[in-house]
C-alpha cells in the first residue's frame, strides 16, 4: 500500500490564528476559554466558551464572499490557505483531477439557521437571505475550499459528531493509501457559538459554568470552543519527488461503533479503535510516546477513555503521556480532532508534549500521567489522536516520525 504525509497545515482556532501561534499557545499551557460574546448571551445559563477572538472576516474576503460563508466557512478556507502555503503546492493541470478535500463538521453552517430562524420567528420578517441553503449545508466548506483551490478529485464532508474530523482525515488517508487520489485537503471545522448552539447543548446538562478540567476529580463538565484546522496529506513518493517538507507520516486510522448508546461511551468501543488504529500502523504499543485524548471532562468520557487505553496499552500505559488540549480551546466538536491533531505534529517535531490545565486533583479511575498544568519535553516518535463521538462513533489516528 502507499504511504501518506502530511506536507502542510493550517489553522484558526482559540488559541491562535496560525500554527505557530497555536503551538506557542499548546507549549505555554494558555487558556483561551473564557467569556462568549455573541446575541442573547445573557440569556444563556453557559456563558463561556473557546471562541475565536479578533478574527474579522472583512480582512480575509470581498463582501461578496463573505455572503456566501458562514463562519465555519471562513475558518476552513483560512486554514486551507495556510496549509497550502506551508506544502509548497500548486494545483495545476496535472495535478488538480488528482486533488481532493474531506472535512468533518457537526453543525456545519449553524450560525446561519440561528440568524436565519430568529429573522422568521422572532423578527417576523417574510424573506431570508437567497444564500441561506447555500451556507448553511454541511458540505460548504469543503465545496468552497475545492472552489478556491481547483481540487477536482474527490470531494466530500464528514458529519460524526465529535468524531467528524478524525473521521475525515482517516478517510482522505484511505484514499491516497488506495490510489484514488494523490493529494488530499482534510481536517475539519466548526462554529456552533451562538444562542441556539449554546442553549441546545445546555439541555445535556454536561456543560461546566467555569472551566475544563479533564481527568481532574473535581471536574464538572465540558466548555465548547470553534475554529478549524486543515492539512495537506500527500502519497509519500510524490511528496519526496518534488522536495516537500515532511511534516510527519500518517501510519495508521481505524474506526468502530459502540452500537450501545446515544450518549454514554463504551470502553470495548474505544479501546477497538485504539488498537485497530495501532494494528494498521504496524507501530507496537511501546513505540506509541503520546497520546491526545479525546478528554472533554466528564465524568463519563475521561474514566471510559482511561480504561480503554489501559486495556490496550497494559503495562505500557505506565510510561505514556496522555493530554487533553480541550482544557485549553475547548471541545471544537466537529472540528476538534483536527486541532489536537496539531499538539500531536508539534510532539513529534518540536519535542514538546502539551499539558491538561486545570488539573488540580487526581482521579483514581484516571490514574495515567496526563501531562498536568505544564508542558513536558520529551522526545516522541510516535502518537496517536482519540476521538470518540455521540452515537458511538470512535475514531483514532496513529501518526509517527520520519
Amino acid at each position: 500500500m502507499r504511504r501518506v504525509v502530511i506536507t502542510g497545515q493550517g489553522t484558526v482556532n482559540p488559541l491562535g490564528h496560525s500554527v505557530s501561534e497555536t503551538f506557542a499557545a499548546f507549549q505555554n499551557g494558555v487558556c483561551a476559554i473564557g467569556e462568549l460574546e455573541f446575541r442573547d448571551v445573557e440569556r444563556l445559563g453557559i456563558r463561556i466558551g473557546g471562541q475565536v477572538k479578533g478574527f474579522r472576516a472583512e480582512d480575509c474576503f470581498d463582501r461578496q464572499k463573505i455572503s456566501l460563508y458562514d463562519r465555519f466557512t471562513q475558518f476552513a478556507l483560512v486554514a486551507a490557505q495556510e496549509a497550502i502555503d506551508q506544502s509548497g503546492l500548486e494545483f495545476n493541470d496535472s495535478l488538480t483531477d488528482r486533488a481532493g478535500v474531506a472535512l468533518g463538521t457537526a453543525g456545519g453552517g449553524l450560525n446561519t439557521w440561528d440568524d436565519s430562524y430568529r429573522e422568521v420567528y422572532q423578527e417576523q420578517k417574510s424573506r431570508v437571505h437567497p444564500f441561506v441553503v447555500p451556507r448553511l449545508m454541511n458540505n460548504a466548506a469543503a465545496s468552497h475550499v475545492s472552489m478556491q483551490h481547483n481540487l477536482r478529485g474527490p470531494g466530500y464532508s464528514v458529519s460524526t459528531a465529535c468524531s467528524s474530523s478524525n473521521h475525515a482525515i482517516g478517510m482522505a488517508f484511505q484514499m491516497i493509501r488506495t490510489g484514488l487520489a494523490d493529494v488530499m485537503l482534510t481536517g475539519g471545522s466548526e462554529s456552533m457559538l451562538c444562542f441556539g448552539g449554546i442553549k441546545a447543548w445546555e439541555g445535556l446538562r454536561v456543560m461546566s459554568q467555569d472551566c475544563c478540567r479533564p481527568f481532574s476529580a473535581d471536574r464538572n463538565g465540558m466548555v465548547q470552543g470553534e475554529g478549524a484546522a486543515i492539512f495537506v496529506l500527500e502519497e509519500y513518493e510524490f511528496a519526496r519527488k518534488r522536495g516537500a517538507a515532511i511534516i510527519a507520516e500518517i501510519a495508521g486510522f481505524a474506526m468502530t461503533s459502540d452500537a450501545a448508546d446515544i450518549v454514554m461511551p463504551s470502553v470495548s468501543g474505544a479501546a477497538r479503535a485504539i488498537g485497530g488504529a495501532l494494528a494498521d500502523s504496524g507501530l507496537s504499543a511501546g513505540d506509541i510516546g503520546y497520546i491526545n485524548a479525546h478528554g472533554t471532562g466528564t465524568a463519563a468520557n475521561d474514566r471510559t477513555e482511561c480504561a480503554a487505553v489501559r486495556q490496550v496499552f497494559g503495562q505500557d500505559a505506565e510510561r505514556l503521556l496522555l493530554s487533553s488540549t480541550k482544557s485549553m480551546h475547548g471541545h471544537l466538536i466537529g472540528g476538534t480532532g483536527a486541532v489536537e491533531l496539531l499538539a500531536c505534529t508539534m510532539a513529534l517535531n518540536e519535542s514538546v508534549v502539551p499539558p491538561t490545565i486545570n488539573y488540580r486533583k487526581p482521579d483514581p479511575e484516571c490514574d495515567l500521567d496526563v501531562v498536568p498544568n505544564e508542558a513536558r519535553r520529551v522526545r516522541i516518535d510516535a502518537a496517536l489522536s482519540n476521538a470518540f463521538a455521540f452515537g458511538g462513533l470512535n475514531a483514532v489516528l496513529a501518526i509517527r516520525k520520519l
